[in-house]
């Protein structure tokens, strides 16, 4: 059973910055893909950024394209998501999740973290 922590979230204002950190247990042969989603309260969660372990795929969602940025650790294990300009349309709970498809649905996603929240007041 892989098992992902994320950590990192918190309470900030508008135009604060966040890291969150997604440990990974193990990197199974065939999930090459992480991807941070959030979710809004009452909605189904959405893609935030995917990379590839390999570093080599990337993708953003458009609405945190050129604020947000994802990286990965390979030694460590672990994918981060730094969060820069936040907004208070930002607010969510954060997960992480592993998977074989390099995919914005996050039912192609079969590990997942507890999620973390991140709260952007104005």
């Amino acid at each position: 059973q892989v098992q992902l922590v994320e950590s990192g979230g918190g309470s900030v204002q508008d135009g604060d910055s966040l890291r969150l950190s997604c440990v990974v247990s193990e990197r199974t042969s065939g999930r090459n893909y992480v991807g941070w989603f959030r979710q809004f309260p009452g909605r189904e969660r959405e893609a935030v950024a995917t990379i590839s372990w390999s570093g080599v795929a990337i993708v953003y969602a458009t609405s945190v394209k050129g604020r947000f940025a994802i990286s990965r650790d390979n030694a460590k294990n672990t994918v981060y998501l730094q969060m820069n300009s936040l907004k208070p349309e930002d607010t969510a709970v954060y997960y992480c999740a592993t998977g074989s498809r390099f995919s914005p649905n996050w039912r192609d996603y079969d590990f997942w973290g507890q999620g973390t929240q991140v709260t952007v007041s104005s």
